[in-house]
């Protein structure tokens, strides 16, 4: 997967989230825990990202295809660093 360099903070109810463009594909990539903070309404990305690292865990378990397609893609992270997190495209959202 060849990324470019567009990454990009996109807002769903007011409240961030960091995506990044794949050339290649032409799609844009949304950031799991950034999603799940937004739709279960976390206060902090702290909570958004153990929400998505216990949901993960039980998706795992129950042998559900989604969390195999997440790609780990580096974004910029709430310190400024960038890391590695899970993303998914709009088509995996639609599974």
């Amino acid at each position: 997967m060849i990324m470019t360099d567009i990454e990009k903070t996109q807002y769903f109810d007011g409240k961030k989230v960091r995506t990044v463009w794949d050339e290649e594909k032409q799609e844009w990539f949304f950031s799991i825990v950034d999603v799940c903070g937004v739709l279960t309404d976390q206060p902090t990305h702290e909570r958004a990202r153990n929400y998505w690292k216990v949901l993960k865990n039980r998706l795992v378990k129950e042998g559900s295809e989604v969390v195999t397609k997440c790609n780990r893609l580096k974004m910029v992270a709430e310190d400024g660093k960038t890391r590695y997190t899970d993303a998914a495209n709009c088509l995996l959202c639609s599974v």
